[in-house]
């Protein structure tokens, strides 16, 4: 099996010997200079580490010392997060939060910081795709700097044929474009994968072969379906406006991702303590950029949850692999008592039935938990009561009415519209 390209590409941008030590000397250096630059040229930083030296941190450990930087501090006053004149901004990312807030975070970008997105995508695709390849892109990319546009660059660099769709709105006109184009590749956000696969099974049958899902927790049983039915390879990615896109993405292995370590300094802790996990414990993606320009992030925590791989992966890289994202921590509702139900368990419990196309989850002002099924095979409904009857009374302990009903109306061309990540609706004490 081929080592990650990821591997050769790092080594090559911190100029050091191919050694995991070499990486993090590098690394180590790199958060003492983000901290000086983000002091001295951040209004929130300055204030945020005023009391941090960064000739003190002379080690990983030392640099846990420093707080936390959360979501809602960029919602309070992202400008005060920019280090750049404005003239210098290429690229602003406006994300809406999904939560009761309203809070909308901005994240700015100058060329250099896009060019470096597109540097990794560059290397990142390279174990799935090849010059012979045509891809197909289901991501926003008519503006400048977008998602889509950034990956369009690092394909065009390697000569890889490709077409940006934007977010998917017509199935049967992508299934046309498929056709007529010759696409054997795509790239896009896996609850849409899902929903064409299956009502285009055919498409997947005949034309495509490989696919790399991102942007969303990507439901194993999806991975499961595209490649044990269709024989695609499936490919997934881990990765975030806020970090530039780009964060990490599988190797040949399929196990598992690589991380942007030249770029970013990655950290899982504890949700609850904030101190670090072993390897092969579970718990909050934290990220630090080491070379952005524009809006550096110091110990920024993500709230997505996954794990540093305990074993060595099979490309036989050095490079640290995490294992695929659980989604974000918060993605959850609570029950009752301790008990929590995770958008991920509904995902698995739900989608492992192929009529199902789609489906909301929302729990009422009632304390009842509404699944609307996208799908045009009704009698589907009793089995995924039974799969939910086993999740809710069995796995989780805990009692609660719930009703599985079919929504025409919650197709995804007409719900997953944007690059909203989906959610459980909780309407409890809201009337609704």
């Amino acid at each position: 099996m081929e080592r990650t390209p990821l591997e050769s590409w790092i080594m090559q941008k911190i100029g050091m010997g191919e050694s995991q030590k070499a990486l993090e000397r590098y690394q180590l250096d790199k958060l003492k200079e983000t901290i000086s630059y983000a002091r001295k040229n951040s209004v929130f930083y300055k204030q945020h580490l005023m009391n941090i030296k960064e000739d003190r941190i002379d080690s990983f450990d030392s640099f846990q010392d420093i707080p936390f930087t959360f979501p809602h501090h960029i919602g309070q006053n992202p400008f005060d997060f920019v280090c750049v004149p404005q003239r210098e901004i290429k690229r602003i990312i406006t994300i809406t939060s999904s939560g009761t807030t309203g809070e909308e975070k901005r994240i700015f970008f100058t060329e250099a910081d896009l060019e470096l997105t597109v540097d990794f995508f560059k290397y990142g695709f390279k174990p799935m795709l090849s010059k012979q390849d045509r891809v197909l892109v289901l991501f926003p990319g008519n503006s400048y700097g977008s998602v889509g546009d950034v990956i369009k660059k690092s394909l065009d660099i390697s000569d890889v044929v490709n077409f940006v769709q934007g977010v998917m709105v017509n199935p049967d006109a992508t299934a046309k474009f498929i056709i007529e184009n010759k696409i054997n590749a795509i790239v896009g956000i896996p609850m849409q994968v899902l929903y064409f696969s299956r009502i285009h099974s055919e498409i997947f049958k005949n034309n495509i072969e490989k696919v790399l899902l991102s942007a969303d927790y990507v439901p194993e049983v999806l991975i499961s379906e595209l490649s044990n039915i269709y024989g695609c390879r499936v490919f997934t990615h881990y990765g975030s406006s806020e970090m530039g896109y780009g964060g990490g993405v599988e190797c040949g292995a399929l196990n598992g991702y690589h991380l942007r370590e030249a770029d970013i300094f990655f950290e899982i802790i504890d949700p609850d303590t904030g101190k670090p996990v072993e390897d092969g414990q579970y718990g909050e993606i934290v990220f630090t950029t080491l070379i952005r320009q524009a809006m550096p992030l110091i110990r920024y925590r993500t709230g997505d949850i996954a794990s540093f791989s305990s074993a060595p992966c099979e490309c036989g890289t050095f490079l640290r692999t995490m294992t695929r994202a659980l989604g974000r921590a918060d993605n959850r509702v609570k029950l009752g008592g301790e008990q929590f139900l995770y958008l991920r368990e509904l995902d698995e419990t739900i989608l492992k039935y192929k009529d199902v196309l789609d489906y909301k989850a929302s729990i009422t002002d009632q304390n009842l938990l509404k699944i609307e099924i996208a799908t045009e095979n009704k009698a589907i409904l009793k089995d995924v009561e039974e799969s939910m009857q086993t999740l809710l009374y069995k796995k989780l302990g805990y009692k609660m009415d719930f009703a599985v009903i079919a929504n025409p109306d919650s197709k995804p061309e007409k719900i997953i519209n944007s690059m909203i990540k989906r959610k459980i609706s909780d309407f409890r004490g809201t009337g609704i």
